[in-house]
């Protein structure tokens, strides 16, 4: 059986008499104790061994006690062993409080008492035991979670999987019935037009097969509907970032029409559609209430209600930006009027009297398309906007954007004679960041930089992306007082915050310049860039971290 292993525990002290009254005192199983004859052996054998605790003696040759204690707290390896000094000199209370200053955690003066020395030892003997099993106890726990880590990666790896494996079912399963009913109908009217080929003598016999093919042509009509009224630009989110489109899409229409006929008519037609839902209300007004209070795919408007027409419902939905796509049925056929709605935005027009169940729903499936495909070419342009101006990483308002809108921002200054300040951002010793942590630590500190930039300003102000750590801000109609109190919370909040940098928290301050336009000065925007520069420099120059203003 393998012998339990002794604590050590340090003694020092530069008579061998003391070490050894000392050794006999505390001599015990549990303990391993291990003598120094002065502080540089002390701390050599610390660099080598764990102890529980260090007895110092305070008068020692060379080095004494105070500053052996001195040099083990400015060590990583030796700050936390517990110190007791021994000593039969200095009782007054400087050097006892010295003792503590220094790190000591108790103070025995000579002659002790043998089992007061024994009771302390034995303290510190029971904390150092009970901080080794708490080590033991971190090590476990941290393999338990490094152990529940990788178990729920795996169960979020094979949840994505059986997802995956669970959504080609269902779309392979809808493709083999929507297969299976098409081709019912389908081998419906190829047996009926052979039979009609076979027998030709009976007009009776032959309207009852152009009868059947009629009917599978109709069945196969209504699944070629069922298929096209889905959305594939509409999801269902599932654990694990999976989407599985929704096969049983369900389109909501709402009917505006003071009749409820009408609305009765509309139904029947597109009953056979089962994805098709219709929902009536009898004016304009409660027309836009529903659109506000529940998502509507399509309108089916009646162009004349109590309280307004298709062109008032048209202009007040330009205006609060409604962009759900809209249908106009009108008793008036006329072409002209016809030209009229849909240069006002609406997407089709329907003559009532003539809406058939096949007109109607074709009306329907294509402003659907039409529909997603003009969101489809507005967030394409969008984004490509967004890809010239803005800066990937920050989100800021690139360079190219900010030498454009400050040339504008300079000319309508002058034009108008209104106040406009720029001012110029750098980031301290960023290189720094870089060279300690990485380059993508240094992003994110970019990107956190210029999200905490876009919340301290206003809406009319331009926060851009200058190149490298730079920043730089535009503020129309803005004077030097306001700048310089903005520019001053933006530094405070910047120096108080601690930035994520691997595992560590960073704390980083910015220099800024300010230069304000002045009709006096006939610049352009390009000198007034040039002032900003070199009030940043001079903020540099001066110690980092503060502000200055150009011309100060």
């Amino acid at each position: 059986m393998k012998a339990p292993q002794k604590t050590d525990i340090l003694i020092v002290d530069d008579t061998p008499e003391n070490l050894v009254v000392m050794e006999g005192v505390l001599e015990c199983p549990e303990y391993n104790l291990i003598k120094a004859r002065s502080g540089d052996e002390a701390l050599a054998l610390m660099l080598k061994n764990d102890f529980a605790l260090a007895i110092l003696d305070v008068q020692m040759p060379g080095m004494d006690g105070f500053e052996t204690a001195e040099l083990m707290r400015g060590s990583e390896r030796t700050k936390h062993i517990p110190i007791i000094f021994v000593t039969a000199i200095s009782k007054d209370d400087e050097h006892v409080f010295k003792g503590y200053d220094t790190g000591a955690v108790d103070y025995i003066f000579k002659p002790f008492e043998p089992h007061v020395l024994r009771a302390k030892v034995k303290v510190f003997y029971e904390m150092y035991l009970q901080k080794k099993q708490l080590e033991v106890l971190n090590k476990e726990m941290s393999k338990m979670i490094n152990g529940l880590e990788d178990a729920n990666r795996k169960i979020l790896e094979q949840q994505k999987s059986v997802i995956e494996e669970e959504r080609l079912k269902v779309l392979l399963q809808f493709a083999g019935a929507t297969a299976h009913e098409l081709n019912q109908p389908l081998m419906g009217m190829m047996g009926n037009i052979e039979l009609m080929r076979l027998d030709r003598s009976s007009p009776d016999v032959t309207r009852q097969y152009v009868s059947r093919i009629e009917e599978s042509a109709a069945r196969m009509s209504r699944i070629i509907q069922k298929i096209q009224t889905i959305k594939y630009d509409q999801t269902t989110p599932y654990p694990g970032g999976t989407k599985i489109i929704d096969i049983e899409q369900k389109i909501n229409i709402l009917v505006a029409d003071d009749k409820e006929k009408n609305f009765e008519d509309l139904k029947s037609m597109i009953c056979i559609n089962k994805n098709l839902t219709l929902k009536n209300c009898s004016s304009l007004k409660s027309a836009l209430q529903m659109l506000k209070i529940s998502d509507f795919d399509l309108i089916l408007f009646k162009f004349k209600l109590p309280d307004g027409n298709g062109f008032d419902m048209l202009d007040i939905m330009r205006r609060d930006s409604i962009d759900t796509p809209l249908i106009m049925i009108t008793d008036i056929g006329n072409e002209l009027t016809a030209l009229k709605i849909i240069q006002a935005g609406a997407y089709d027009y329907l003559k009532k009297g003539s809406i058939t169940g096949e007109i109607l729903i074709n009306a329907i499936m294509n402003t659907l398309e039409k529909a997603r495909l003009k969101k489809q070419v507005e967030s394409t342009y969008k984004r490509m906007v967004d890809i010239s101006t803005r800066d990937d990483l920050t989100g800021l308002y690139n360079r190219r954007y900010f030498l454009e809108c400050l040339k504008r921002e300079y000319a309508r200054a002058r034009r108008y004679e209104t106040g406009l300040i720029l001012c110029m951002l750098d980031i301290d010793e960023f290189q720094a960041i870089n060279n300690a942590y990485g380059h993508q630590a240094g992003d994110k500190v970019l990107a956190e930089l210029g999200s905490m930039l876009i919340k301290s300003v206003r809406t009319i102000d331009v926060a851009c992306r200058y190149g490298g750590e730079e920043f730089a801000l535009i503020l129309p109609h803005t004077d030097i007082s306001d700048a310089h109190a903005l520019l001053e919370r933006f530094r405070q909040t910047v120096l108080s915050y601690s930035f994520q940098c691997n595992s560590s928290r960073v704390n980083i301050t910015v220099s800024t310049g300010i230069a304000k336009y002045k009709a006096s000065d006939d610049q352009c925007s390009l000198n007034l860039i040039k002032k900003a520069e070199k009030a940043l420099m001079t903020a540099k120059e001066k110690g980092r971290n503060i502000t200055i203003v150009s011309d100060e």
